[in-house]
């Protein structure tokens, strides 16, 4: 095992649409997208993607969606460590303009405690804060192993700040500031007072705010991806967290800045593709966005200046 990613398992049904139809309408989507979902699970793929395979402690229900799921995995080499659930969890996606519509349908009643799992050759953990009580105890497990942790902080889940005690790399959303009555700025503050490492806040087109290994806060902008090249939103922020973890594991020496900078331009192709699955990246497509997009947002920083 390289990496573990816990988290919830959706079937993701993303509808490119311009319209939504309301009481007795009927209309026809423009194109349409069916895969895996759920934060840390896109996580996984990603990384297993651009090739670290990952072992991913996720929902499981035995029905067919259960099963596509499966085979999905099964495509791209994730391993899987099911937790029992009656019914699969569903999410419907409709992105427009920049931003996206979300309508879920989500089983998290666990029929069975979460499975014990060897963390042999295992070198990061990425959690999500679903699983809240799987999620606290390798977190716990890994910090007395010294295996990186990763926190991916889009909302304020159940025991949420006792587990950010465990966690060496958190990047929360502009959403987690405000459910916690803090601005970017005081979250980075509180984290790095939690004992951090690395931290950011991700804040759409203006970048990320983050701090370094020295704790430095800085901002990384977000590359100038043209508006009428952005399909679908939904998901980059996963894919974020994937291809990091995935960087650090296969350049352990290099800088944070890095991580994240071969993680920007992942989200970046991310964007302009329709589904998770579509937006799996490779190596080429972080090499393509970085020369596509890089030197254009390094002109743009200059000017600005």
């Amino acid at each position: 095992m390289d990496a573990l990613f816990i988290g919830h398992t959706y079937i993701d049904v993303t509808l490119l649409s311009e319209v939504m139809p309301t009481g007795d309408q009927k209309d026809v989507a423009d194109d349409y997208a069916v895969s895996f979902g759920g934060n840390s699970v896109t996580a996984g793929f990603c990384c297993t993607r651009l090739g670290i395979p990952a072992d991913i402690l996720c929902t499981l229900s035995d029905d067919w969606l259960g099963h596509m799921f499966l085979d999905m995995a099964h495509k791209y080499g994730v391993t899987v460590h099911g937790r029992r659930v009656q019914h699969a969890s569903l999410s419907f996606v409709i992105p427009k303009d920049g931003k996206r519509a979300i309508l879920r349908a989500r089983d998290d009643t666990y029929l069975e405690r979460f499975p014990a799992l060897k963390l042999d050759g295992c070198r990061a953990l990425h959690l999500d804060g679903h699983q809240a009580d799987a999620a606290l105890h390798y977190a716990k497990v890994c910090r007395k192993l010294g295996i990186l942790t990763s926190l991916d902080g889009g909302n304020l889940r159940p025991n949420l700040e006792e587990l950010i005690g465990y966690i060496d790399v958190a990047v929360v959303a502009e959403a987690l500031c405000a459910q916690m009555s803090m601005t970017p700025e005081e979250m980075l503050a509180y984290l790095k007072r939690r004992g951090v490492r690395i931290a950011g806040v991700t804040m759409g087109e203006h970048g990320m705010l983050w701090f370094d290994e020295a704790g430095k806060v800085q901002t990384l902008p977000a590359l100038m991806v043209p508006m009428d090249k952005v399909i679908d939103t939904s998901g980059a922020g996963d894919i974020f967290h994937g291809t990091y973890i995935y960087s650090y594991l296969a350049y352990p020496t290099a800088r944070w800045e890095e991580h994240f900078i071969r993680a920007r331009a992942a989200s970046a192709n991310a964007v302009q593709r329709l589904g998770n699955e579509s937006k799996l990246p490779t190596e080429a497509d972080i090499l393509h966005m970085r020369a596509l997009y890089e030197d254009d947002l390094a002109a743009f920083v200059t000017a600005a200046q």
